[in-house]
């Protein structure tokens, strides 16, 4: 770590390596880190990885700040019922990454969905992401169409 890296860590933020510039190797391992912890459903954990100001577009919602992020996510994953989570590195430079995703869930009435879309990552150096835009769709589907199973 460097010592700017330390010196930019404050109390509320941590270092959250790998840290950029991203190599193919630490990309993919940042993507799986989120991977694993978005399938935890823990939104406090899942919202330690982003800055205490980052700015999120998810769908037609835009989100300031850790707070509303770990809010949101609580919200999300009360409606997106045995949520599974597959990303994939789609491309990197420097300190962003973007992925291809897909995940499955179901609601309170027992319709599964399968939702898919791309989302494009900016981090501070400190590896905390400060930037956040996903673009994703739904589809219905059948219980036994599931790809994602635990």
């Amino acid at each position: 770590m460097t010592a700017n890296v330390a010196a930019n860590a404050t109390a509320t933020d941590s270092v959250r390596p790998p840290l950029p510039p991203f190599t193919e190797e630490s990309a993919r391992a940042k993507v799986q880190a989120a991977e694993d912890a978005w399938n935890s459903r823990d939104a406090e954990r899942v919202a330690l990885a982003y800055t205490e100001d980052s700015a999120w577009r998810n769908r037609d919602r835009f989100l300031n700040g850790r707070a509303e992020i770990r809010a949101f996510l609580a919200d999300k994953w009360q409606r997106e019922l045995e949520y599974r989570l597959r990303k994939e590195l789609w491309a990197y430079t420097g300190n962003r990454i973007s992925v291809r995703f897909e995940y499955e869930w179901h609601d309170a009435s027992g319709q599964w969905w399968r939702s898919h879309g791309n989302e494009q990552w900016e981090f501070d150096a400190a590896g905390l992401m400060r930037r956040r835009e996903a673009s994703i769709n739904d589809i219905p589907i059948d219980e036994s169409d599931r790809r994602l199973r635990p």
